[in-house]
């Protein structure tokens, strides 16, 4: 049988991937075209859609990217046939890593001090402490947990919550900073709106290392603007490449990330995958299967 690599890569991404997979299943052949019928397993990245359609042998379809929402959306994608997201701890390991640049930024001023600095400005601020400080985490998956729990070591007061827990609204009014890790799935789609901002402690400021489309970017720049928000830490947007028209760009109070808060890492990934299909070859569980109903 043979292991189909859909993914929409260029030669630099092709030239990483390729020889870690292939290090990561000696024994398996991977194709990068469709040919024959003998493919059983999809490793998937970002596909065309239609990419899967007419396999009759696929048992697996196996994303290198923790986000789903996109393959979900192919009306082609082949139902009844398990899906499995990249859960991979390094990758964790990065995101809670730029959680806790940002929240250690905010927190202290330094995002404050760079703007001094490109003006010229020598004035010091009042140093926050980080347990005067409250963080709150929306999305508490392997990644929000792994967020959550690196912030507290820090110090930060963490609070966490996810959703279909119960009314977020508590939650959000007494953070200092929120930090989105929430899934894209219809409930999530613009979740953030004039009426969450509003429910933020004013002067608060919010972190979306999640997806652009759960953001409403015309109200967001409003809370910024109205003071509702003193900042927003981004790295994620509702087109991709961020336009260079965007308002975001030249915003005083928006920092710009180009989505990489947690880069899929090929060594460690390519790991994670050959562990799922191991499992599979063996009629072991499979691991980090997707909930479709649920989008996540």
């Amino acid at each position: 049988m043979s292991i189909l690599l859909a993914a929409d890569f260029d030669a630099s991404e092709w030239a990483a991937w390729l020889p870690a997979l292939q290090a990561a299943l000696p024994g398996e052949t991977l194709l990068r075209e469709r040919t024959g019928d003998d493919i059983d397993i999809a490793i998937v990245a970002n596909p065309p859609a239609g990419a899967l359609h007419g396999l009759p042998g696929l048992k697996l379809v196996q994303s290198l990217w923790a986000g789903v929402d996109k393959l979900l959306r192919d009306p082609t994608l082949p139902t009844g046939v398990p899906l499995a997201r990249m859960v991979d701890p390094a990758m964790n390991a990065a995101m809670a890593e730029t959680a806790l640049w940002a929240a250690l930024a905010l927190q202290r001023g330094f995002f404050d001090y760079a703007a001094q600095q490109r003006t010229g400005v020598w004035r010091q601020h009042g140093q926050r402490r980080a347990d005067e400080t409250r963080v709150a985490v929306l999305g508490l998956g392997q990644m929000g947990q792994t967020v959550a729990a690196r912030l507290a070591q820090q110090g930060f007061i963490v609070s966490g919550w996810r959703t279909g827990s119960g009314p977020v609204d508590g939650v959000l009014a007494e953070a200092d900073v929120v930090i989105s890790l929430l899934p894209l799935t219809p409930a999530t789609s613009g979740f953030f709106d004039r009426a969450r901002f509003a429910q933020m402690r004013r002067g608060a400021s919010f972190v979306n290392l999640a997806r652009g489309a759960q953001v409403v970017e015309a109200d967001l720049l409003s809370a910024l603007d109205d003071g509702q928000l003193s900042r927003a830490v981004l790295d994620v947007f509702a087109t991709e490449p961020l336009p260079t028209t965007h308002p975001f760009w030249q915003h005083p109070k928006v920092t710009v990330l180009p989505h990489v808060a947690a880069q899929t890492d090929p060594r460690s990934a390519a790991q994670v995958v050959a562990a799922n299909i191991r499992a599979l070859r063996s009629g072991q569980p499979l691991q980090h299967l997707v909930d479709r109903s649920r989008g996540y």
